[in-house]
């Protein structure tokens, strides 16, 4: 294969095997997960075009690979070691979270406009944290709590107000083990929420809204969710220059704040990354994203999807209303699943953990199969 020697690489799992049980040599495995694969597709791109793709069985990428100048083949070969190094588990204080299967973060928006049930009980912190308590006994492993919509239009909220929204939810629901994430773009909230138990920071800005968040997040030394969004200032889905190709601008975006995080202290154990759906992407970005989710397993730290109840859902059927979203929701979560997603962000939580446990079930069965 001829590439331009400064070409930028990228691969993807493809072929996915229901076991590798009878297929000895000829599969590869994503982390610790239950999804192996028979083959990558490798993707080139120069400049903002791509010079080429081609698809590579699992058992002839050795020497597949071996045709490549060095340059190249040393960054295949660290994709590919990505992609299969397994994701150590999170301690988050006497919990521990495992990614050999999916996860799933619950959501709890302390914000008036909240359609996950939030909105309907602002000024009464113990009703919301009942929330996230539901969302615990039906099995989350994650309960996100955010006091500020990110959604398109919405207006920026005082840090001090979105302190006072959070801090209280957030004691409650940590002062009974169950672990919380913060989501928020502003360093003092972050310090107010892991102060009062938080253990993860979710930023949609990825540390980069507020020039005091990396510091913050390293010297708490607490995991962290990296999400992409085009604009890191007050709205995060401002795109004024668009994407030469979404995917793999996405993937060089996370890539480059995984490597900033790391020079400033945090260890790459700690990071998750999020492509951030609907975020500054327009329809098209997204299913492009969410069909080649695969892809950013090559950066070797878990996969967040954030599909629940997007806008693409509805514009996919009808205008359904954002309430009227369950069926899409658990269908892209299914098929994020099905692209080694170790993470589902979600509104609608009895119903996720049902479609997880499912999913659980079918890959079980697989494996066992004789």
């Amino acid at each position: 294969m001829t590439i331009p020697p400064d070409a930028r690489l990228y691969l993807r799992p493809i072929w996915f095997a229901n076991s590798p049980v009878g297929l000895d040599g000829t599969t590869a495995r994503i982390g610790n997960s239950l999804l192996w694969f028979q083959g990558y597709e490798l993707t080139a791109m120069d400049s903002a075009a791509r010079v080429h793709r081609s698809t590579v069985a699992v058992d002839a990428f050795a020497d597949t690979i071996a045709a490549l100048p060095e340059p190249l083949q040393a960054r295949v070969n660290t994709l590919a070691a990505n992609i299969a190094a397994p994701r150590p588990p999170l301690t988050l204080g006497e919990r521990t979270i495992r990614f050999d299967a999916p996860q799933v973060m619950g959501i709890v928006n302390v914000t008036p406009d909240s359609f996950s049930g939030g909105g309907k009980h602002i000024g009464d912190p113990q009703a919301i944290a009942d929330l996230g308590f539901a969302m615990s006994v039906a099995g989350v492993s994650i309960v996100d709590v955010g006091g500020e919509s990110t959604r398109p239009g919405a207006e920026k909220v005082w840090e001090g107000d979105e302190i006072s929204r959070v801090v209280p939810v957030i004691k409650r629901l940590a002062a009974s083990g169950i672990p919380v994430s913060i989501d928020t773009r502003k360093a003092g909230v972050m310090e107010a929420a892991l102060a009062a138990g938080a253990s993860i920071v979710n930023d949609v800005s990825a540390l980069l809204h507020d020039p005091r968040s990396l510091d913050v997040v390293t010297r708490a030394g607490c995991p962290v969710v990296l999400m992409h969004s085009p604009s890191t200032g007050d709205d995060p889905h401002e795109n004024k220059t668009g994407y030469a190709d979404v995917v793999t601008d996405v993937f060089d975006w996370l890539e480059a704040r995984i490597a900033a995080c790391e020079a400033a202290g945090i260890a790459r154990d700690r990071i998750i990354v999020d492509p951030g759906l609907g975020f500054g992407k327009s329809l098209q970005d997204n299913l492009a994203i969410i069909n080649n989710l695969a892809l950013y397993q090559g950066l070797g730290v878990p996969v967040l999807l954030g599909a629940s109840r997007k806008r693409m859902i509805g514009a996919l059927s009808n205008e359904a209303a954002a309430h009227a979203r369950l069926g899409g929701s658990i269908a892209l979560a299914f098929r994020g699943m099905e692209q080694g997603a170790q993470m589902l962000r979600v509104h609608d939580v009895p119903e996720t953990v049902q479609a997880v446990r499912v999913w659980r079930g079918l890959r079980d069965a697989a494996l066992s199969a004789v």
